[in-house]
């Protein structure tokens, strides 16, 4: 993952995507105006935090130690802890990020989780959550990072209008290559492959893929949303009187 993020396909199209949606969400930064605090539930490595660093003041929690010490190398700030028990102070973000963790294994409660996540983020904040979609593209990559659970669009919307969030935007993403991913999961599973997804494709495919995902960016962006893709995304904001 650490080698990977900085320009695999993958994570630079979902770095573009979060990246327009924030940016239609908030608007441009004012003159003078103070970076809104930001944490990464869940950070892995730390490539969306140094992504993010130009535009909030971003710290990440991970469980893995493993994490904590690449975030460490990558030179932005992480605790370790776990996403059901945030070690954070009650509304301390005016936003959380939460990018393929709450479908974990390691992730008992998904709930419990974004109750967690919607303690510590501000009245009038916003959280941003992205899960994997769509049991039918369960493959060898699942197993392999030990997934728990793949969404739909519906149970990530229901999931967090449970916690009292109220939902500002929810698509499918990574939509434009859902169908070669639908066959490449089917024949994972007629091959019983083995092994995980992340690592680099062959140049070309690699910017081909990323022109696919930049494209979807654009179009979130402006407002699109998609019907099906191999992943969920929401964007809700907690309300001054949010339940816990």
């Amino acid at each position: 993952m650490y080698e990977a993020e900085e320009s695999q396909w993958w994570y630079a199209g979902q770095r573009a995507i979060v990246a327009a949606l924030l940016r239609r969400e908030l608007g441009p930064p004012s003159a003078g105006s103070v970076h809104p605090r930001l944490l990464d539930a869940g950070c892995g490595t730390g490539g969306n935090l140094e992504a993010l660093a130009g535009v909030a003041r971003g710290i990440g929690v991970d469980l893995a130690p493993e994490a904590i010490a690449f975030c460490r190398i990558r030179g932005v700030t992480a605790v370790r802890g776990s996403v059901l028990a945030l070690p954070l102070r009650e509304a301390s973000f005016e936003i959380v990020t939460s990018y393929d963790v709450i479908y974990h294994a390691w992730v008992s409660d998904d709930r419990a989780a974004v109750r967690e996540m919607t303690r510590v983020l501000a009245p009038g904040g916003l959280l941003l959550v992205r899960v994997p979609a769509l049991r039918a593209l369960w493959g060898a990559h699942d197993t392999e990072v030990q997934s728990r659970h793949r969404y739909t669009r519906g149970e990530l919307v229901a999931l967090l209008r449970g916690c009292g969030l109220e939902l500002l935007r929810a698509s499918y993403c990574n939509s434009l290559l859902f169908p070669l991913l639908l066959v490449r999961r089917s024949l994972d599973r007629l091959l019983s492959r083995q092994g995980s997804d992340v690592g680099f494709l062959p140049a070309p495919l690699e910017w081909a893929f990323r022109q696919a995902l930049g494209l979807e960016a654009a179009l979130l962006g402006r407002g699109v949303s998609f019907p099906i893709g191999a992943s969920v995304l929401a964007l809700a904001r907690k309300p001054a009187t949010a339940a816990r």
